[in-house]
């Protein structure tokens, strides 16, 4: 497993590209959390290839993991974004997020791209969250 840690508010170690590409898994601002693009990629390999229901449901576990490195759950997530790259997964990505979200049914954008970085990959979603007070638990984060 990799190293995950927050550094100045901001959450790495869960895929190569971060190092790779220059980029944070997560990033506080202020009282909010932008998690950046997450996909089936687990502890170094691809999850559930071929079925975009699992697939959804590990990108989002892999961003919600994210989250809760800040404390955060689910319920603090407002918006979504889902990425699909064929437009027949739509249901089984849109069933995946329901199972995950129908409770608090965030903003949700689900776009048809072209392809994703591995072509296995079949959704790729980014999740923002809130939470009153959390710039200030933030504070005082070592390198």
């Amino acid at each position: 497993m990799t190293d995950r840690r927050i550094v100045r508010g901001r959450i790495a170690g869960f895929s190569p590209w971060e190092d790779d590409f220059g980029y944070s898994r997560a990033v506080a601002a202020g009282d909010h959390v932008h998690v950046a693009g997450t996909t089936a990629w687990v502890d170094g390999r691809i999850e559930h290839e071929g079925d975009p229901y699992h697939q959804t449901l590990a990108a989002f576990g892999v961003g919600l993991q994210a989250l809760a490195a800040y404390g955060l759950t689910a319920d603090d997530v407002f918006r979504t974004r889902m990425y699909i790259t064929h437009v027949r997964d739509a249901d089984e990505v849109g069933r995946a997020h329901k199972a995950l979200f129908g409770d608090s049914r965030p903003a949700a954008t689900m776009v048809v791209v072209e392809g994703l970085i591995d072509s296995r990959m079949m959704v790729e979603i980014e999740l923002d969250a809130y939470r009153a007070g959390l710039a200030g638990s933030l504070e005082g984060l070592s390198q």
